[in-house]
């Protein structure tokens, strides 16, 4: 057999490859990770799930200093301003700090940062800024990009038709943001503008925001971002953008068709999806063909049709998440090894990060109903006792159980921390648990949990608190 240069080379270092690089590492392979970023994490830690967080909770404090909320607590506020630098510094502080020790953790467990684009020129072999390296197994994991939107010219330098990347740098509020897309993206990047004092309007092609979230949960946060001040153009499709001096004007029209409206914006976000990240990969150098969704495709064991080639994240169908990949990190590291790596691709959380958080995991309670009979049970949080003492009463848990066999087949939650609750719901149904399980599962008082324990007690009886 050939000498290789390692036993692993992971293409990406954003959550799914940094992780595969350090499990791979940990389990004795030779590992290196090719990343062209200047810094480690990929979208995830450097313009996505990291940055949008450190903004979503700097403007959910300043909102609720503003609007009044704290001085309802007793905590009263003289005078107070919005000091945007401020909130953009520490946002980059906390990309710092986590993409640094992502760092860290390759030099603490021996993985080769292989600084550039790693292009194939043979099943087990790349190029990286002209050096080519040669490796047993080669893991692809180069993640997802925005999705562009035709006639629509995103230029974040410019600042006025941004993308997610783009909408995270604003240097100043908008006065109107319209945000093209109404799905977790643009619902939080919307949310931060929205709470510092911007108008923002959400255009949507279908006719609900969140798709592929359960319904229930759809419209009911449908009503609650509206009440937040949210306005929508829902059915709705952009056919063009003017930027202008002062800002852009956008050609609306109904999705099914009729009279096209404009729309005046101060700086428009395009975010209707992302799309796998494999151009410039060679991969037609080793025979790997993409599938109609511009996807690679692999085995349970996240193996390609090229012996050696493996493929994890983004790239591969499935949620776009960072945990996701993750897992999959983990699961393709361990299949390398020779052990056995799995994921439940049945089990992957999904969460929203605005106020209050929206979280699910499983089955909608449609999907279910297509596959069989079900008992469905609900529990508002106005009748949780934290949660009302907290003054936080928008949203509930939801249940879904098979009426058979009570096992749970999808929870959804619309609570303050439903993105902390849903972990629960996820454990329970990696176990198999019935409703029962959970509702006779002992949850601490007051927590928003007994929300979760509430809800499954409704699922076959009734709850206490209601």
């Amino acid at each position: 057999m050939a000498d290789f240069d390692y036993d692993v080379l992971v293409i990406g270092a954003g959550p799914g490859g940094y992780v595969a690089a350090i499990r791979a590492a940990q389990l004795g392979l030779k590992t290196a990770c090719a990343e062209s970023r200047e810094t480690l994490g990929g979208t995830c830690l450097n313009v996505g799930c990291i940055p949008s967080k450190a903004l979503l909770h700097a403007s959910e404090l300043y909102e609720e200093a503003a609007n009044g909320a704290l001085a309802k607590l007793g905590v009263k506020i003289d005078k107070m301003s919005l000091d945007l630098d401020t909130m953009q510094v520490q946002r980059k502080d906390a990309v710092k700090g986590l993409t640094g020790g992502v760092e860290f953790l390759f030099k603490k467990n021996k993985v080769d940062w292989l600084k550039g684009l790693a292009t194939f020129t043979g099943a087990n072999t790349v190029e990286v800024a002209g050096k080519k390296v040669t490796a047993k197994n080669i893991v692809i994991a180069t993640g997802s990009s925005v999705t562009p939107l035709p006639g629509v010219q995103v230029d974040n330098a410019g600042g006025k038709i941004v993308d997610s990347t783009g909408a995270l740098e604003l240097d100043k509020v908008p006065g109107h943001l319209v945000v093209v897309g109404g799905g977790v993206i643009g619902l939080e990047l919307g949310s931060v503008w929205r709470r510092v004092g911007a108008k923002v309007t959400v255009v949507e092609f279908l006719d609900q925001i969140l798709p592929g979230m359960d319904g229930e949960v759809r419209k009911e946060a449908n009503k609650i971002f509206k009440k937040q001040g949210f306005e929508y153009k829902l059915g709705t499709k952009v056919t063009g953008a003017e930027v202008g001096k002062k800002g852009v004007t956008l050609t609306v029209e109904p999705a099914a068709g009729g009279e096209a409206e404009k729309i005046e914006a101060d700086v428009v976000l395009v975010s209707i999806g992302r799309r796998p990240n494999t151009e410039g990969l060679g991969l037609d150098k080793i025979g790997l063909e993409l599938n109609a969704r511009g996807q690679i495709e692999t085995d349970h064991d996240f193996a390609t049709k090229v012996p050696g080639v493996w493929a994890i994240g983004d790239v591969i169908p499935g949620p776009m998440l960072a945990h996701k990949a993750e897992d999959e990190g983990i699961a393709v590291a361990e299949n390398i090894a020779g052990l056995t790596g799995i994921v439940n691709h049945d089990v992957i959380p999904s969460v929203v990060y605005t106020k209050p958080e929206i979280a699910g995991v499983g089955l909608t309670e449609e999907a279910a109903k297509e596959k069989g009979a079900i008992k469905v049970g609900k529990f508002p949080m106005m009748a949780n006792s934290r949660a009302k003492t907290n003054h936080e009463p928008d949203g509930f848990v939801k249940i879904i159980a098979d009426a058979e066999t009570d096992k749970v087949l999808g929870v959804w939650i619309i609570a303050t921390v439903a993105g902390t609750m849903i972990a629960q719901a996820a454990q329970a149904m990696e176990f198999g648990a019935s409703s029962e399980d959970i509702a006779y599962t002992c949850h601490a008082h007051p927590t928003h949990s007994e929300a979760i324990k509430e809800a499954a007690m409704a699922v076959t009886g009734k709850p206490i608190h209601m």
